[in-house]
């Protein structure tokens, strides 16, 4: 049993899942006390919806520099700088003491946390080779994890009126005390850094495939982030007390789920998992349209999580198995389409609903599920 504990790969695998929780936590911690910074600067909507902006700005032109770095200094030297980089910008979130110094370190924020998604995705591409076998799910499972924490811990800080330098100065000391020690075991050298494979080159039909299919699922994902507690309170009308619940069912079932993904992936292989998953989608957000009870659409947020769950892990697995260019690049690249989707869907969700209403407005949600149940019968085991 030592043994087994003191293998290289093992401990590989729990560096990488280290840097993916540390990831995880600072996004979570910086997304739990937005209302905080808003109230510091007595910032309005618009003017909060601005400033937001400029961390998907940085994380869109952070997604192809991320790709050729990875690709020309390899992951092990990207994540290294990245994670460090990312969280001292929390750090820096947090003693801003005006907007447009506050939009820059956003800028910087969104910059270095694509940075580290890229690169720590690439570690685990490369570990996952190693295993033979698929367990990329169980590290996104560990980011999901961080989110979930993050959150509660984010609630309890505001809860105990804790400023915001001293939360974010806990979650900087512990993510890079453990991030330091998780170093020395990460992957030295990407597998494919040797062959020969282009840094610059565009997407083929697989890597295409697979870039529309994050795209549908993380358009799901994102509108699940932003739009539960909303769909819950106007929709469902659950009480004030328990909106919460809708975001925690999802997201307790997205973490554990992906716990568990690379199991049936090994047992059913990647196209069944993917189609089941977008069933699985499908059907939880028609629960949600049709039957908005309390306790049937808690139900139904919990399928839904189940359903998005395993679909970027999957996808992002086979991307770095491409053979038409470097792990890190075609990582990038199906990334980018996902990211897309992640960003669109929320704002198109609430343009849909003030035309129609916000439970017909999922119907445009659950479309994009039905899509990646028809994608998934078109994906191959080995993109070419």
């Amino acid at each position: 049993m030592t043994h087994i504990i003191q293998s290289p790969l093992v401990k590989s695998r729990w560096a990488i899942s280290t840097i993916f929780f540390c990831y995880g936590l600072a996004f979570a911690s910086w997304a739990s006390r937005i209302p905080s910074i808003q109230e510091k600067f007595s910032l309005s909507e618009a003017e909060l919806g601005t400033l937001l902006l400029m961390l998907p700005i940085g994380s869109f032109i952070s997604l192809p520099l991320a790709g050729v770095l990875v690709a020309k200094w390899n992951s092990y030297l990207v994540t290294r700088l990245a994670i460090v980089l990312y969280l001292l910008s929390l750090v820096a979130i947090s003693i801003s003491e005006n907007i447009y110094l506050l939009g820059l370190v956003l800028f910087l924020f969104g910059l270095m946390g694509n940075m580290v998604n890229i690169a720590i995705n690439t570690q685990a591409v490369s570990l996952e080779k190693e295993y033979k076998k698929n367990i990329m799910a169980s590290f996104h499972g560990m980011w999901s994890l961080a989110g979930f924490f993050g959150a509660i811990i984010g609630a309890f800080m505001i809860g105990s009126e804790i400023i915001l330098q001293y939360h974010y100065s806990i979650i900087f000391s512990t993510s890079i005390v453990a991030s330091i020690i998780s170093f020395k075991f990460l992957i030295k050298s990407d597998l494919d850094e040797s062959e020969d494979k282009p840094i610059f080159a565009i997407p083929d039909r697989s890597l295409l495939l697979l870039g529309v299919i994050a795209f549908c699922s993380m358009m799901c994902e994102g509108t699940m982030f932003d739009w539960s507690g909303v769909y819950y309170k106007k929709v469902v009308n659950a009480p004030k007390d328990i909106l919460g619940l809708a975001y925690t069912f999802f997201m307790i079932s997205m973490a554990g789920v992906r716990f568990v993904a690379d199991y049936f992936t090994g047992k059913f292989g990647v196209k069944k998992v993917v189609f089941s998953s977008g069933l699985l989608n499908f059907t939880g957000l028609l629960i949600l349209i049709f039957f908005p009870g309390k306790i049937v659409s808690l139900i139904a947020f919990f399928i839904v999580g189940a359903g998005v769950s395993s679909v970027i892990p999957l996808v992002f697995s086979l991307a770095g198995k491409s053979k038409s260019m470097s792990s890190s690049v075609a990582l990038a690249a199906v990334s980018t389409m996902g990211f897309f989707g992640f960003l669109m869907g929320p704002p198109l969700i609430g343009y849909l609903a003030d035309w129609l209403n916000l439970q017909a407005s999922f119907m445009f949600i659950a479309l994009m599920a039905l899509c990646v149940i028809i994608l998934s019968t078109q994906i191959k085991s080995n993109p070419s």
